[in-house]
């Protein structure tokens, strides 16, 4: 089990504190210490003499113990009546358990309460009620609970993004909004709850769905949000857009829409891959044939490194990024979220993000799509 999947299995039981411990070289603390506080979290960050304190949002809690976890090899965590162990070795292999834990539980259970979503029920939200997950008084309908879950994942992973940038506009690009249930959750978390004015394209090659989206977003009165005809490969924006959402983009339509959000200088990008064939077909290893002669193995591989050298290339564009789980809207198995924020990224950890792209792809024999877009117009590529 994947250190981000355990971290994301704990934080969604609602522990009361999170303790690392045990401090890799790398780490730049001795001790991180993270508790619930009434509006939020609170990290206590503990070196030889001093102790130094970060805020963090509801939503921000999960990024910041992923990125913060790498650096140590314990992870102590306090539910209600469960103490969470993760031990991690030198050599990266993790172990998990649980232990009943009632002597913490009755300060944990002061600070119990339910999870509170940034999507919450009890407000009449119309696309919700047109997708069945609310009822028409804003009540979730018991049999969705999940699908719901899963989409305050979403706007969670979109609200960690923006927080602190101070948005009072932005614009959107969403390459392959489908029936864009997503879309429109998105233009209201923006305006409605975050005040923020937004411009939103949808864009789809199918006339009958742009059609009825482009109805919905006339009947929910979202008259910044609009849907279009139109390709992910060529299209030409009429504004250089803030942020650009890609979700499900098949194969190397992937590519195409992470190469034209970084060549529009997006700040924000949120892409889910799908259907990843290119290197399916190609990827071979005389040294590490073991991974490529399993159909099954070798199609999972082959998907891994897409989005492990799509991750590179954009930190090597210029953008912090981050693979993230995500699970989709349709209950099928767990996904992959690139979020990618654009920073400023030092020389040396591109450079190092390129080098792997270049080692990776030379043993195991194959060009992918994104690298090769890039490299047309960088000649150090």
């Amino acid at each position: 089990m994947e250190l981000n999947n355990i971290l994301s299995e704990i934080i969604e039981k609602e522990p009361s504190r999170i303790v690392l411990s045990k401090p890799s070289k790398a780490a730049e603390y001795k001790r991180i210490c993270i508790s619930r506080m009434k509006d939020g979290w609170q990290a206590e960050c503990f070196t030889e003499k001093q102790a130094f304190h970060v805020k963090l949002s509801e939503s921000g809690l999960y990024s910041y113990a992923a990125e913060a976890a790498r650096g140590y090899m314990q992870i102590n965590a306090w539910t209600e009546d469960c103490e969470h162990i993760v031990l991690i070795s030198k050599k990266g292999h993790i172990s998990y358990k649980r232990k009943n834990s009632q002597q913490n539980a009755p300060a944990i259970k002061a600070h119990n309460r339910k999870k509170k979503y940034i999507i919450e029920e009890g407000t009449v939200i119309p696309p919700l009620v047109d997708m069945g997950i609310f009822t028409k008084e804003g009540k979730i309908v018991r049999t969705m609970y999940d699908k719901f879950r899963q989409i305050n994942r979403f706007i969670e992973l979109i609200d960690d993004g923006i927080r602190g940038k101070n948005y009072k506009s932005v614009n959107i690009i969403d390459f392959g909004c489908g029936k864009s249930y997503l879309t429109f959750i998105v233009y209201y978390y923006l305006t409605e709850i975050m005040g923020i004015k937004a411009e939103i394209v949808g864009l789809d090659l199918k006339a009958d769905v742009i059609e009825e989206c482009n109805r919905a977003a006339q009947r929910y009165g979202y008259s910044g949000l609009r849907f279009e005809i139109g390709d992910i490969n060529g299209y030409r924006c009429e504004k250089k857009p803030d942020m650009v959402i890609t979700l499900h983009a098949c194969d190397t339509a992937t590519d195409y829409a992470l190469y034209n959000a970084v060549s529009w200088g997006a700040e924000l990008i949120f892409s889910v891959p799908c259907c990843q064939h290119e290197l399916n077909a190609q990827i071979k290893s005389d040294k590490l044939s073991i991974l490529t002669r399993y159909g099954i193995i070798k199609e999972r591989t082959a998907a891994l490194m897409t989005d492990a050298v799509r991750g590179n290339l954009l930190q090597y564009m210029g953008y912090k990024t981050q693979l993230l789980e995500f699970v989709d809207m349709a209950h099928t198995p767990k996904n992959i979220l690139i979020r990618a924020v654009k920073s400023e990224i030092p020389k040396s950890a591109r450079e190092k993000a390129l080098s792997e792209v270049k080692a990776i792809s030379e043993e195991f024999c194959f060009e992918q799509t994104l690298y090769k877009l890039f490299a047309v117009e960088n000649e150090d590529m």
